[in-house]
């Protein structure tokens, strides 16, 4: 009872003054949502707000599990919260200088058995706007159309707009459609003001950018 009582605190705050209002560790304790026999969750989750702040965003499975209390179920909880929070930031304000930039709103796609073509919008800074699954193809090629990956582009705006796609097949070696498709979007884009930046190719063994290759 003890032990509801405190993580119900940071809850009663989070609900009268929002989220903003929270320390780190009182986050932890929500997520967490209850401690053990030996510490009450307040305790526990000050431990695991300083592993936290310790180890940033590369924070991991094993810094969690050296903690007393933490075991694999809320490592798992804690690692999928960081991780959310990480893509929304990304999401919604985080400039991109490379393809490594992007690479982590392509990770879902590595091991896909299908190629799903996808579009990353992005404004005047360099920030992105959105990404789109353009099209999913076979699985040996997406039929890619320049309309339906700048449909999207002009209604957020954007400033340019980096492509990708994943080879079920393993290989990062870009085809002769790849080269193809690109040269297509390039064009285009240089027709609506809006460049193609990068076409990324991702797959369970890598991943390749045409600019970094000067493919593009």
């Amino acid at each position: 009872m003890k032990d509801l009582e405190s993580v119900d605190r940071p809850r009663e705050k989070l609900l009268a003054r929002g989220a903003r209002s929270l320390d780190t560790h009182e986050l932890v304790a929500i997520l967490l949502g209850s401690g053990t026999r030996e510490m009450d969750v307040m305790k526990l989750s000050r431990l695991v707000a300083r592993a936290m702040e310790k180890n940033g965003m590369t924070v991991s499975q094993d810094d969690f599990l050296a903690i007393n209390g933490i075991g694999q179920a809320k490592a798992c909880q804690l690692l999928a919260a960081i991780e959310m929070g990480r893509r929304l930031y990304s999401a919604t304000g985080a400039t991109v200088r490379s393809y490594r930039d992007v690479i982590h709103l392509l990770e879902e796609f590595r091991h896909k058995k299908q190629e799903y073509f996808l579009s990353i919008t992005l404004d005047g800074a360099g920030c992105v706007l959105q990404r789109r699954i353009v099209t999913i193809g076979t699985l040996n090629a997406s039929l890619v159309h320049p309309r339906e990956v700048f449909s999207d582009a002009l209604t957020d705006r954007a400033a340019s707009i980096i492509v990708a796609h994943n080879h079920p097949s393993g290989s990062v070696e870009p085809s002769q459609e790849d080269h193809n498709i690109t040269r297509r979007l390039r064009q285009s884009g240089e027709l609506l003001g809006i460049p193609l930046l990068d076409h990324i190719i991702i797959s369970p063994k890598g991943e390749v950018s045409f600019k970094e290759c000067n493919y593009l």
